[in-house]
């Protein structure tokens, strides 16, 4: 049963990193498309992370706490909201304060998404049913990687309208995989563990999000590195597009480099759980950190899109080291009850980051162009990585 079930969430992640390629990182292709300048999309990315930040806590306290809604109810609310908001974006042909204000929204409910969808398999992990983290989000990283490839070829030669409808047609399929896997955890649960339910694990878990912050200083601290180091991810995702037409490349080539990357992800993400007999957490944040580095340093340096392939390479042991080790530790060091708000708070600053990044990256792409922008990028990710140096093994 363990195995349908991992197979199942593998679908979810799947088919929410499908979607995430396609409100996130097409986000500048289809805003450009409908007359907005790039200070203009980096304002509408950095709301819809501003939104996110707020609603992350909120959704992961709700989560913790409540012994009527369970996180795959949370999950199935937000996923018809995203329904009906992406499904509106296909008839916003012109720059607009409605398709602005739908935009805002849809990204954010898209990117709370992420905590939460992560919290599952902890959840069911403890329950009694073995949730392969790196494994199933290794499902994702291929989900990504066909669909950029495939989206960034629909927009190329039909246009911009295709991103809300595959859209539309990904959020349903991952509501679909979600119900399902929440079906099999029950009849998981039902045959071998007929006393224990997900709900019951939060009779516990009434420490409040301030409380948690006040008990783990140190781990809020971390935080603050992550952020800074994924400064320099949320550029590369909100802005490739323009990176790469300075140098000459457009949207298919976008949507292959964004498949690329995707690929490089897959060895670290899937054996991640071997690493860790190996390695500590700890050891491996910090050395993806100096694997972002080197990301962001070499596509700054970069004078052809042939060049950041090469760049790119730093992703077999960047994003699928930090973002695994982040979220692991997380569950690794918070005491019972914390564990959905420390992943929470590990996802909003990645999320704040995003929200710095489009803020600063879109105006500096106005003014100084990408150049100077992954130049800035480079210099928070060393400041973010000294920071996680200093604080990691503390925790």
């Amino acid at each position: 049963m363990n195995k349908f079930l991992n197979i199942s969430y593998g679908a979810v992640q799947g088919f929410y990193w499908m979607y995430f390629a396609v409100i996130i990182s097409f986000a500048s292709a289809f805003l450009l498309d409908r007359g907005y300048s790039n200070s203009q999309i980096g304002f509408i990315l950095a709301f819809a992370n501003i939104l996110a930040v707020l609603i992350q806590p909120i959704l992961a306290d709700i989560a913790d706490r409540s012994k009527k809604l369970s996180l795959v109810s949370v999950l199935g609310v937000m996923g018809a909201g995203l329904i009906i908001g992406t499904g509106s974006l296909y008839f916003m042909d012109y720059k607009s304060i409605l398709l602005t204000s739908v935009f805002v929204l849809t990204g954010a409910l898209q990117i709370s998404l992420q905590p939460l969808i992560n919290s599952i398999a902890f959840h069911f992990s403890k329950a009694g049913s073995y949730i392969n983290f790196g494994a199933t989000r290794s499902v994702g990283s291929v989900a990504y990687a066909f669909i950029s490839s495939i989206l960034g070829f629909l927009v190329l030669r039909f246009g911009t309208r295709t991103i809300p409808l595959t859209g539309v047609v990904v959020i349903m399929l991952l509501m679909t995989a979600l119900f399902l896997t929440d079906k099999l955890f029950k009849k998981n649960l039902t045959l071998h563990i007929p006393d224990q339910s997900l709900d019951d694990s939060k009779e516990d878990a009434t420490i409040t999000l301030l409380q948690f912050m006040k008990r783990n200083k140190i781990f809020v601290v971390l935080t603050f590195g992550i952020m800074l180091v994924f400064f320099q991810n949320a550029v590369i995702n909100n802005f490739l597009i323009q990176i790469l037409r300075n140098i000459g490349g457009d949207s298919s080539q976008m949507g292959r480099l964004f498949s690329f990357m995707a690929l490089l992800e897959m060895p670290g993400l899937f054996f991640f759980s071997k690493l860790r007999t190996k390695f500590r957490s700890q050891t491996m944040l910090k050395i993806s950190s100096i694997a972002f580095i080197g990301k962001v340093f070499f596509t700054y340096l970069a004078p052809s899109v042939g060049f950041v392939y090469l760049a790119f390479l730093f992703q077999l042991i960047s994003f699928p080291l930090f973002l695994s080790s982040a979220v692991h530790l997380a569950d690794e060091v918070m005491e019972k009850g914390e564990a959905v708000k420390g992943q929470s708070l590990v996802t909003g600053m990645m999320t704040l980051s995003g929200v710095f990044a489009s803020l600063l990256g879109g105006a500096v792409l106005d003014i100084g162009g990408p150049s100077q922008l992954l130049l800035i990028s480079t210099g928070l990710a060393v400041v973010g990585t000294f920071s996680i140096f200093l604080t990691v093994n503390k925790v």
